[in-house]
């Protein structure tokens, strides 16, 4: 008997939508990039994530993207793993770098970035800006709320065009390349 592949839920809560990430330490608004990654890569350090990115990277149809900031173009500051289901993008995995997390946290607005350029890439690949999701329970009005989620039944949900705020339609990463099959930005992690 086949193995059920098992559906892994959004559990990031969007902590501020912005037309780029702001440092918390001074309100600045820093420049970003979103570019593809691969495996050989090597851009991603296990200890800096929660979940298993380079496995991710291997599973057949995902595409993953990095979002890094200057002037560290080498540090990633947070992964999306998507999915391009043919009239759709599907959102697997969104996380922000530990050090992107909790009180502590260096940026805000990693994670309504990232989902903006998964928007963007449905825009670009002619879906409308349709991006699904599953959404931890606890979570689902949270992306209702803030991202203009709409249910489609029980926790799964999707940003689409009539969904979409004006706040995350403005949400914008600069010098992202959906076509990019390469490091965001190479340099030492800092």
């Amino acid at each position: 008997m086949a193995k059920k592949k098992r559906i892994r839920s959004i559990d990031i809560e969007i902590d501020k939508l912005t037309n780029s990430i702001e440092e918390v330490a001074t309100g600045r608004t820093v420049a970003t990039h979103v570019g593809r990654v691969l495996p050989e890569d090597k851009l991603i350090r296990a200890k800096d994530w929660r979940f298993d990115w380079l496995k991710e990277m291997r599973q057949p149809g995902h595409e993953v993207y990095a979002l890094t900031a200057d002037p560290h173009s080498g540090v990633v500051q947070g992964l999306i793993s998507i999915e391009d289901k043919g009239d759709h993008i599907y959102m697997h995995l969104l996380e922000s770098a530990r050090f992107n997390q909790g009180k502590g946290k260096l940026f805000l607005g990693v994670p309504p970035n990232l989902v903006a350029h998964a928007c963007r890439i449905s825009f670009m690949r002619g879906y409308g800006g349709v991006v699904a999701f599953v959404a931890k329970t606890k979570l689902r009005q949270h992306y209702i709320d803030t991202l203009g989620a709409e249910v489609m039944r029980g926790d799964r949900l999707f940003i689409g065009p009539s969904a979409q705020p004006n706040s995350l339609n403005d949400t914008s990463v600069n010098n992202e390349s959906e076509t990019h099959s390469g490091t965001p930005g190479r340099g030492p992690h800092n």
